[in-house]
């Protein structure tokens, strides 16, 4: 069974060696010493949200500080290419399962749309609305955070600025392979995935140029309604690519997490811990 992992500020772990003790400390440590009720002698990891992972032993446990000494430590080197999900904002928090989902299977980072159809507005743009997207930005990496510690991971998703309407397209560029979900796509997933050259044992042969080295491969995932024509028009003259997933039509919540545990299947990332 893993060890139970719990998270410090970026950077904190940058003194840690082995035989030295790493301090962990607010919510995380209340979590250990209240929820989890750790004791001395008990192994958990420690991570810095950023690649690095501490593993050791407990020192001591009290609500306002987790004491651990430091047995190994590991630094995780970024994934490349890297996974973004844009989700689309939808109703009855199925935006937050989307990415608490695909954090769990190896998101890197996600930016919020409020698509031309999404039901759910962050920015009313009337006069006398409060804007909500603060508090929700604040939801959303709560989520993240949540679903990193559950899958053990160093890495935290990012979440990116909030995309409105035909903005979205501001994610196409240079290093970045957009894949646009989309039901009338001709083009499946694992195709687009195999005509960048960046299938799990591909030659280099098999390889397709693409004009340059992808850095990032971005998922859009429209809201309930679908992608608004202007939207897809965007998407697709800025350089974004639809594709199919499957025969089926999938909720705006599952669409993310599916494409997501694909492209880890197609780039040789599932398998055993190393």
């Amino acid at each position: 069974m893993s060890n139970p992992l719990f998270y410090v500020g970026d950077g904190e772990l940058a003194p840690a060696s082995a035989g030295t003790t790493v301090v962990v400390s607010g919510a995380e440590a209340r979590h250990a010493a209240q929820v989890m009720r750790l004791s001395p002698g008990e192994r958990v990891d420690v991570a810095d949200g950023s690649g690095r992972r501490v593993s050791g032993t407990v020192r001591s446990a009290a609500p306002d500080r987790l004491e651990v000494t430091a047995e190994t430590v590991h630094d995780e080197p970024a994934p490349n290419p890297e996974l973004v999900l844009v989700q689309a904002l939808a109703k009855g928090d199925r935006d937050l399962l989307a990415i608490q989902t695909a954090t769990e299977l190896g998101l890197d980072a996600v930016y919020p749309w409020q698509a031309e159809r999404s039901i759910v507005r962050w920015k009313s743009g009337k006069t006398g609305k409060a804007d909500k997207t603060a508090k929700a930005l604040a939801k959303w990496e709560a989520a993240l955070l949540s679903a990193a510690k559950q899958a053990r991971r160093t890495r935290v998703p990012r979440t990116e600025q909030v995309l409105d309407g035909v903005g979205v397209a501001s994610v196409c560029g240079p290093g970045s392979l957009v894949l646009v979900l989309h039901e009338d796509a001709r083009t499946s997933l694992g195709e687009a995935v195999a005509e960048s050259g960046l299938l799990a044992g591909q030659t280099v042969a098999e390889r397709r140029p693409t004009g340059h080295a992808v850095e990032r491969i971005v998922l859009v995932v429209g809201p309930e309604g679908g992608l608004s024509p202007a939207e897809t028009a965007a998407l697709a003259e800025a350089g974004g690519h639809p594709v199919l997933l499957g025969r089926h039509v999938l909720r705006s919540s599952t669409a993310g997490p599916a494409a997501v545990a694909v492209l880890q299947q197609l780039l040789g990332r599932f398998g055993p811990r190393t």
